[in-house]
């Protein structure tokens, strides 16, 4: 890009310094206008209207993924001028988080960690309808969220809200010292150690409704501790408060410790079991799985392969952080408890187990 322009294109995403706080500054650069003067757009006497999708879109991991947006005119005058896109992401409370990417015509950047993977879709649509929808590739357990779709025409910005969901699971994480051990920094790096991230409330709040009961509180993307419980009880907040997520709130995010939950998503490849005739330390399980062209299975490896891929194995494995789970998606005799989900062994010191293996298509 000139760098003037590259310039002016990094000042589009700071609100602060400029006149109209929508996040753009206009002068000639901008406009058709090429006399050199400095010249602001006025609307041209339509009405904008910027319309996203109000149903959730669903994606997963290292997919690709299009977040609708379209903009029209009321009444459409025919007029064509230099229009400002901007994309954001936006925390649960609707205020920004950061900046997705900016366009005007054909020229557009990306920031952050949507350098590379984020442009603006380029389509003929139908009517008087204009495109301004965003196409995310080799999505990323953090896109999840909402996004603003923002549209400019000089002095008149409108903007609609879509929601990106990724279909996933939320596991709780212990780590090997024990119960309460994390401040949310430590929290955010275990969920990332395990193929996953902290997950959101919302996130949260799915996993409870499809049946998630879990008395320890534990850390969210947002910085609040929760916990979900489907049957109340006494040492879970008591018998007479109603089933929900119950909430700690904001807590101190370098002092205060509690447990992690974890988001995970459908994989990019398999997991398998290995095993010897006399079991394997965790040493020789990691080298069995790098000897079969694969790496030792993280938590929220198998999470996923028993959540989406309908793994079911009766024997217990290793994994990556030293612990040892096995996956049971039909319960029955000697296989836990009567319910589908994730058994844990813990983390043993001693022993010899068999190993789950990931390996990416």
């Amino acid at each position: 890009l000139p760098l003037l322009l590259k310039a002016t294109l990094l000042r589009l995403a700071s609100s602060s310094h400029h006149p109209f706080y929508n996040g753009f500054y206009y002068n000639h650069i901008m406009n058709d206008n090429d006399n050199g003067q400095d010249k602001v757009d006025y609307f041209n006497g339509a009405r904008l209207v910027v319309e996203t999708s109000k149903d959730p879109v669903y994606s997963y991991n290292g997919a690709n993924v299009t977040l609708p947006c379209h903009y029209r005119y009321e009444p459409d005058l025919g007029v064509k001028s230099k229009i400002r896109i901007k994309w954001s992401k936006l925390r649960d409370d609707y205020t920004k988080e950061q900046d997705v990417m900016v366009a005007i015509g054909k020229t557009y950047m990306a920031f952050g960690d949507f350098k590379g993977r984020a442009h603006i879709r380029r389509a003929s649509l139908a009517g008087h309808r204009h495109e301004a929808s965003l196409v995310i590739s080799d999505v990323h357990l953090k896109d999840d969220g909402k996004y603003r779709c923002e549209v400019i025409d000089g002095l008149e910005d409108e903007s609609d809200v879509v929601d990106l969901r990724l279909q996933g699971i939320v596991f709780p994480y212990q780590p090997p010292r024990g119960q309460y051990r994390l401040n949310f920094h430590e929290a955010e790096r275990v969920c990332q150690d395990q193929g996953a991230v902290l997950a959101s409330f919302n996130q949260l709040f799915q996993a409870w409704s499809e049946g998630l009961d879990w008395c320890n509180a534990g850390w969210l993307a947002d910085g609040t501790v929760q916990y979900p419980i489907r049957l109340p009880r006494k040492p879970c907040g008591g018998v007479h408060l109603a089933p929900g997520i119950r909430s700690y709130g904001p807590r101190h995010r370098h002092l205060h410790r509690f447990d992690a939950f974890c988001f995970s998503s459908a994989l990019r490849g398999e997991v398998f079991y290995l095993d010897h005739l006399d079991g394997m330390t965790l040493e020789e399980a990691k080298q069995s799985c790098q000897d079969a062209g694969a790496e030792i299975a993280r938590v929220g490896h198998l999470y996923s392969a028993w959540k989406f891929l309908g793994l079911d194995r009766c024997d217990a494995g290793w994994l990556a952080d030293g612990s040892v789970r096995y996956p049971i998606a039909t319960p029955r005799a000697n296989c836990g408890p009567a319910e589908p989900g994730v058994r844990s062994f813990g983390f043993p010191s001693k022993g010899r187990f068999g190993v789950f293996c990931y390996k990416e298509r």
